[in-house]
C-alpha cells in the first residue's frame, strides 16, 4: 500500500498511478499515459525518483522542436569580411570594402546541400564582428557600404530565394555579441543608455515595412536596435525557420545585458515556426568536433523554468539527463541537442590548400552518430571568396548525400512479417508495448544481408521512455545479439557487423515507463576495407587501425574507418611476407622492434589494399642529453615520444636550435626520419644537420639534410645517410625553417 500524502492534487494523481503501475498484478495494467505530456513540467520537492521518473516519459518536444528534429540534417554557412580577411574572429572594425565579393551563387549552395540530404541552412547574417549581410535600415556596416553589387546586394535575400528554389527551409544566425558597435565610437552595445519603452520597429523615413505589425518593449539602445534588425529578418526573408543564438562574448562593455524574453516574444509572433537554439528550443551538444555521446537524452532538468530564463548556460557535461541528474533539478524541459562541426578546418574558409576539409568517411560517420544518436546534425560549409562552396566540399557533400540514399532509401524489412505500426511510413501509427518483458519480432521474407538497424520511439505524442535495449538475430537456427545501446529517443541506429537472417529481435531491456515505438527498419551499409595506419607507444607497443582522417581542427577522437566497418578484420606481417587471411589476427597491440610491419584488412571476404610501415629504433631507453631551448609545454622529450599530436618547438631568439639524444647504446645508423608537427606550419625544418658521437662530447659530422615542401606536404621524410656509422649520441642542428620561420619543431625522430 502506497501511503503518500503530497501537496497537490495533480502531484496526488500521479503518485497513485505510480503506485497502480508498481503494484499491478498483470502486465497489461500498465498504461500508455499516466500523466498528460508537457514541454516543461515541475518538479515538487517531495517527488521521489520514481515519480520524477514517470514525470521525465511524459516530456515532450513542441512542435518547432519536433520539426527541427525531423529535419535530422542541416547546413551551417559561416560568411562575411573574415572570409577575405582569413580570420576565424574579425575585430569589428574592418572596412566594409574588405568584403570584396564579385560573384555569389546561392543556388550552387542550395543544390549541393540537397544532393547532402540537408533540409535547412543557417545564414551568419551577422556574426560577432557586427557586419550585417542583409540590407538593414538600422546600421551601414555591412553588405550595403561594400563593393557587392555597388552597395546594393543582400546575401541574406539571394539565399532565401535559392532556398524557395529548391525547397531547403531557411534560418538565421544573428549574433548577439557585436564589436561593431561595443568598438565604434557611437556603438550602441554597452554604452550605458536607458530602459525605455519603444517601439519595434523603429520606422525609418523611404523604407516602411510591409508588415505592419508593432511592438512595445522597455529596452536599452542596443536591445532596440537588436529588435529591429529581428524584426527585418523575420518579416522581409520569410519564412525563417530556425533563430540561432551563441554565448559567445569575444568582448563586453558597459555590463550589456540581453532582453532575450523580449526577443522571444518577437520570434513567436513573427515566426511561429522558428526553433530558436541556445535558448529552451535547441541546444548546443557540448562541442565543435562532431562529438557524440553514447546516451543523448532530450529530457533534461533545470534548476529554473526555462519558459521564463533569460541566460541559458551552456550544457556540456558527458551525462546530460540520467535519472541522478533528472533528481537534481527542479524542473524537466524538452531540448534536442545540435551536434555541430565543420567540414573546413576552422568555420570561416582560409583556402583550398592549407585548410583541410573532412572526408566523406567522416561525414557519413558524424551523421549516423548524430541523427542515430537522437541529435540534430549541424554541418558548416564556408562559402569561398568566389560566393561558392569549393569544388572538394561539395564533393563530400554528394558522396555523403549518396551514401545515405543508398542505405536508407529503403527498408529491407518491407514485406517482412511484423508489427505493421512499425513496420509502415505512417509516423503517426504506433506500437504500445505493454508487456512484462517488451519485444518486438520480424520474420523477413527470404535471408538478407544487414548491418545496420534503426528504431525510432513515438516522442511527438509519448515522448522518450527507452533506457536499455538489444538486437538479436537468427543465425544457425538461434538468437544471437548482434547490437546494444542504451536509449532511442527521436531515432536511434545500431551498428554492427554484417549478417545475413530470416528474423530479427528487438527487446527493450528497461524504460522509464511503458515503451512506444513508432518505426523500425533495417538496412545495409556497403563497407569497404579500409586503408591502415600503424603507430607505437613509448612501450613499444604497436597498433593498426584503419587510417584516422588528418583533419586537425577540434578532432573527436572518432574512427570513422573503424566505425563504419564492424566486423572488419585486419592481418598482418613482420617478416616482409604480403599479409592474407592465414597470417597473422591482429587483435591486441604487440610488442615490436626496429623493422616492417605490413597489413590488410579483410572486410565480408574483400580485401584492401596493403599497408606498410618501417618502424625505427624502439626508443624506451633514449633519453633527452639537452635541447638549445624549449617553448612550454613543448619539451625536448616529446620528439621521441612516440605520439606525433606532440612535440618539441625551440625558443624564437634561439640561434642554435638543435637537440642532442642518447640512444642508450651503441648503434649502427644508417637512416633517420624526421616528422613536423601539422598543427602549425612556420617552423618545421628543411635543412639541417646531423653529427655523431660515442662519449657525448666528441662529435662528428655525418651528413646535412633538405626536406622540400613541407609547407604543403607535412608528412614525415626519411633521409639515407651517405655511410652508415656507429653512434650512442645523435645531434639535430636545425640550419633553414621553412618559410623562414624563427622556430625549429620536431614531433618525432627515428633512427634506422
Amino acid at each position: 500500500m502506497c501511503m503518500i500524502a503530497p501537496k497537490k492534487y495533480g502531484y496526488f494523481l500521479s503518485i497513485i498511478t505510480l503506485c497502480i503501475w508498481l503494484t499491478s498484478c498483470t502486465p497489461k495494467g500498465k498504461p500508455a499515459l499516466a500523466l498528460s505530456t508537457e514541454n516543461t513540467m515541475a518538479l515538487d520537492n517531495d517527488d521521489i525518483e520514481d515519480s520524477v521518473r514517470v514525470k521525465a516519459a511524459h516530456i515532450v518536444p513542441s512542435k518547432n522542436q519536433f520539426e527541427a528534429l525531423k529535419d535530422e540534417f542541416i547546413a551551417f554557412v559561416h560568411f562575411g569580411p573574415n572570409t577575405f580577411t582569413r580570420m576565424e574572429w574579425g575585430n569589428g572594425m574592418e572596412d566594409p570594402a574588405i568584403f570584396n565579393l564579385k560573384n555569389l551563387n546561392t543556388d550552387q549552395w542550395c543544390q549541393a546541400m540537397k544532393d547532402a540530404g540537408m533540409k535547412k541552412v543557417i545564414i551568419t547574417a551577422k556574426h560577432h564582428d557586427g557586419f550585417v549581410l542583409w540590407q538593414s535600415r538600422y546600421t551601414k556596416h555591412g553588405v550595403m557600404s561594400s563593393p557587392y553589387k555597388n552597395g546594393e546586394g543582400d546575401v541574406v535575400k539571394e539565399l532565401a530565394a535559392s532556398c524557395k528554389k529548391y525547397g531547403i527551409k531557411l534560418g538565421v544566425y544573428l549574433s548577439p555579441a557585436d564589436l561593431y558597435q561595443i568598438e565604434h565610437p557611437e556603438g550602441l552595445y554597452g554604452n550605458l543608455s536607458k530602459y525605455t519603452k519603444r517601439t519595434i520597429p523603429r520606422q525609418i523615413e523611404g523604407r516602411p515595412f510591409e508588415n505592419k505589425t508593432t511592438f512595445e518593449f522597455e529596452v536599452d539602445d542596443y536591445n532596440e536596435y537588436f529588435l529591429n534588425q529581428l524584426f527585418e529578418l523575420l518579416t522581409e526573408y520569410g519564412p525563417i525557420d530556425e533563430v540561432w543564438f551563441d554565448g559567445a562574448h569575444p568582448k563586453r562593455k558597459g555590463n550589456q545585458r540581453y532582453k532575450y524574453r523580449d526577443w522571444k516574444k518577437l520570434i513567436t509572433a513573427l515566426a511561429p515556426n522558428a526553433v530558436v537554439f541556445g535558448k529552451e528550443g535547441t541546444r548546443w551538444c557540448g562541442n565543435e568536433a562532431g562529438a557524440t555521446r553514447d546516451t543523448e537524452w532530450n529530457v533534461v532538468p533545470y534548476d529554473e523554468d526555462p519558459r521564463t530564463m533569460n541566460l541559458f548556460a551552456d550544457i556540456t557535461d558527458e551525462d546530460v539527463g540520467s535519472m541522478k541528474k533528472l533528481v537534481a533539478g527542479k524542473f524537466l524541459h524538452y531540448q534536442p541537442a545540435e551536434t555541430n562541426t565543420s567540414i573546413r578546418e576552422g568555420w570561416f574558409y582560409r583556402d583550398d590548400t592549407d585548410q583541410k576539409v573532412r572526408t566523406t568517411d567522416d561525414v557519413f560517420d558524424i551523421y549516423e552518430r548524430s541523427v542515430g544518436g537522437n541529435s540534430i546534425f549541424l554541418l558548416n560549409i564556408p562559402p569561398n571568396r568566389e560566393g561558392e562552396f569549393s569544388d572538394q566540399d561539395v564533393q563530400v557533400l554528394k558522396e555523403t548525400g549518396q551514401r545515405i540514399k543508398e542505405t536508407y532509401r529503403v527498408s529491407l524489412l518491407d514485406g517482412a512479417d511484423g508489427p505493421k505500426e512499425l513496420l509502415d511510413q505512417d509516423n503517426k501509427t504506433h506500437l504500445i508495448l505493454q508487456d512484462k518483458e517488451p519485444i518486438v519480432e520480424v520474420t523477413l521474407p527470404k535471408a538478407t544481408k544487414i548491418n545496420r538497424f534503426l528504431v525510432q520511439e513515438h516522442v511527438e505524442v509519448y515522448g522518450e521512455r527507452v533506457s536499455e535495449h538489444a538486437l538479436d538475430a537468427w543465425i544457425n537456427d538461434e538468437w544471437k545479439e548482434v547490437a546494444s545501446a542504451t536509449n532511442i529517443g527521436y531515432k536511434r541506429i545500431l551498428r554492427f557487423p554484417e549478417i545475413e537472417t530470416t528474423k530479427l529481435r528487438l527487446r527493450i531491456l528497461s524504460s522509464r515507463y511503458t515503451p512506444v515505438l513508432q518505426h523500425i527498419s533495417a538496412h545495409y551499409f556497403k563497407s569497404r576495407p579500409p586503408q591502415l595506419q600503424f603507430s607505437r607507444n613509448s612501450k613499444g607497443e604497436v597498433s593498426i587501425v584503419p587510417k584516422m582522417s588528418d583533419f586537425g581542427w577540434n578532432p573527436n577522437g572518432e574512427n570513422a574507418g573503424a566505425n563504419l566497418n564492424k566486423g572488419m578484420q585486419i592481418f598482418y606481417t613482420t617478416d616482409g611476407q604480403v599479409p592474407n587471411s592465414s597470417s597473422s589476427l591482429f587483435t591486441d597491440p604487440f610488442v615490436f622492434g626496429e623493422g616492417e610491419v605490413k597489413a590488410v584488412a579483410i572486410m565480408n571476404g574483400e580485401k584492401g589494399s596493403t599497408a606498410t610501415f618501417r618502424f625505427g629504433i624502439p626508443k624506451m631507453s633514449w633519453t633527452l642529453v639537452e635541447s638549445s631551448s624549449a617553448q612550454k609545454k613543448h619539451e625536448g622529450e616529446l620528439l621521441f615520444d612516440e605520439n606525433p599530436n606532440t612535440y618539441w618547438q625551440s625558443q624564437e631568439n634561439d640561434g642554435n636550435k638543435s637537440v642532442v639524444i642518447d640512444l642508450g647504446k651503441e648503434l649502427e645508423i644508417s637512416a633517420f626520419a624526421y616528422t613536423p608537427p601539422t598543427s602549425i606550419s612556420n617552423s618545421m625544418i628543411e635543412k639541417g644537420t646531423i653529427f655523431s658521437s660515442q662519449d657525448g662530447k666528441v662529435w662528428t659530422k655525418q651528413d646535412s639534410f633538405t626536406f622540400g615542401n613541407l609547407i604543403n606536404d607535412p608528412t614525415q621524410r626519411t633521409y639515407t645517410f651517405n655511410k652508415k656509422f656507429q653512434a650512442r649520441y645523435i645531434k639535430l642542428q636545425a640550419n633553414e625553417i621553412a618559410g623562414n620561420g624563427l622556430k625549429a619543431t620536431i614531433a618525432e625522430l627515428d633512427f634506422y
